[in-house]
């Protein structure tokens, strides 16, 4: 008769189930997608209006998927929001650039809370980590949204930063999905009449990125000076 075989060694299964194990995880996952994207550069099929990209909402959907795996990825944001407006428009190219921003905001998110959360927690010493995260974890509908409206922040690290908190998922992308939209629509109107430079609409759109990067600079440097002094 064959013998069952022998369960996973119990020492071995605890270090594959340690936070540490996880945390290390996530990082080789995470170097590894930054070395694949800087190596291949999909940004620059995304860009590439000759690439023949058929018209129709499964190609919207496919760009929003590969969208939210290169956000995942830390390839910028506003790269990808201007090729969708240069591929499909300032309307088509707006709904897969938040669709996108949604996925890859949930993919960094899932990654982090799964296989970073633990770890990292144990890790907040410092007093503005303490209270980014208390903000973060008491306020996350309207921190988040306040984030997501401020240009200039790093997305997929604002990302793994909210999955190390004890935000809920809900308030997570509802706030994403509701306070990425006014970047994200000048970022694709901006693609989308780039070939105009002169005209209302891209003037328009240049004019409310630059306001509103100026903005959140001086919010960002004021909330700093807050966590730090309080």
């Amino acid at each position: 008769m064959f013998e069952p075989a022998a369960p996973l060694d119990r020492p071995a299964a605890r270090v594959l189930r340690s936070p540490w194990c996880r945390l290390a995880l996530l990082v080789v996952v995470l170097v590894c997608a930054a070395a694949a994207m800087v190596v291949w550069q999909p940004q620059r099929l995304l860009t590439r209006e000759s690439s023949g990209w058929p018209a129709g909402p499964g190609t919207v959907a496919v760009y929003a998927v590969a969208y939210g795996v290169c956000t995942t990825a830390f390839v910028p944001r506003p790269v990808l929001n201007l090729a969708a407006g240069a591929v499909f428009g300032s309307g088509s190219g707006s709904a897969a650039a938040l669709a996108g921003t949604v996925l890859g905001a949930g993919f960094a998110f899932g990654l982090g809370r799964l296989l970073g959360q633990d770890a990292l927690r144990r890790m907040l010493r410092a007093r503005w980590l303490t209270a980014a995260d208390r903000q973060l974890s008491e306020r996350g509908f309207r921190s988040m949204l306040v984030i997501r409206l401020l240009p200039g922040l790093p997305f997929s690290g604002t990302n793994y930063c909210a999955a190390v908190s004890r935000m809920r998922w809900a308030p997570f992308l509802l706030a994403t999905a509701v306070g990425s939209v006014p970047n994200t629509v000048a970022y694709t109107v901006a693609g989308a009449r780039a070939t105009a430079p002169t005209s209302p609409a891209f003037l328009a759109a240049t004019a409310f990125i630059v306001v509103s990067g100026v903005g959140a600079a001086a919010v960002a440097w004021r909330k700093r000076a807050a966590l730090q002094g309080g």
